[in-house]
């Protein structure tokens, strides 16, 4: 058995840290660029840019009417209801779009809630353009109201043709005790 140092309980406790460090090493640098390599390859998990999109002049496709779908869930223990107002749009690649979801916290307490996007087919996020989205911004609600949702979008008109379908989903996070500590902590 390799000896790194003549004391067992120094020789044990050099080889945890090296197995410690080994393993935090694997999750950071190998596990971040192997999932999303593993996502891209399977189509899923289609991550959204977050930066607001700058719309430029360049016409709409009237040729071409694309299928937005809008799907909304909440993560464990979120206990707003929320929803699309829309389940489905046809747009036209290059028009500015517009749709809202409706949230509504149940509880007599406010809450603050963050929204993560997510793009599939996972090669059309790059053309799908958010210039405003409640995702961009955390949500605090009042208990027992409601709020609408903003959300405006282009399609890029490079997206390619066999792309007929590009379903948006949002899921809905509790991040109450992380607002309230970000306030805190100022």
């Amino acid at each position: 058995m390799l000896r790194l140092n003549a004391n067992p309980s120094i020789d044990t406790v050099i080889k945890l840290v090296t197995v410690a460090v080994a393993m935090f090493a694997f999750v950071f640098v190998v596990m971040v660029p192997l999932y999303n390599v593993l996502c891209d390859a399977l189509g899923i998990n289609g991550k959204t840019s977050g930066e607001v999109y700058t719309a430029v002049q360049a016409g709409v496709d009237e040729s071409r009417e694309i299928t937005i779908q809008f799907v909304a869930t909440n993560n464990d223990g979120m206990p707003w209801e929320f929803r699309p107002s829309t389940t489905m749009m046809r747009v036209n690649p290059g028009a500015s779009n517009d749709t809202v979801f409706l949230a509504r916290n149940p509880l007599p307490q406010a809450m603050v809630a963050q929204a993560i996007p997510s793009v599939s087919p996972s090669r059309a996020a790059e053309y799908f353009h958010k210039t405003e989205c409640f995702c961009f911004n955390q949500q605090p609600l009042d208990g027992r109201s409601s709020a609408e949702m903003p959300l405006q979008f282009i399609i890029d008109r490079e997206l390619p043709g066999d792309i007929k379908t590009i379903t948006l989903s949002y899921t809905l996070f509790d991040v109450t005790d992380m607002a309230q500590g970000a306030v805190a902590a100022r």
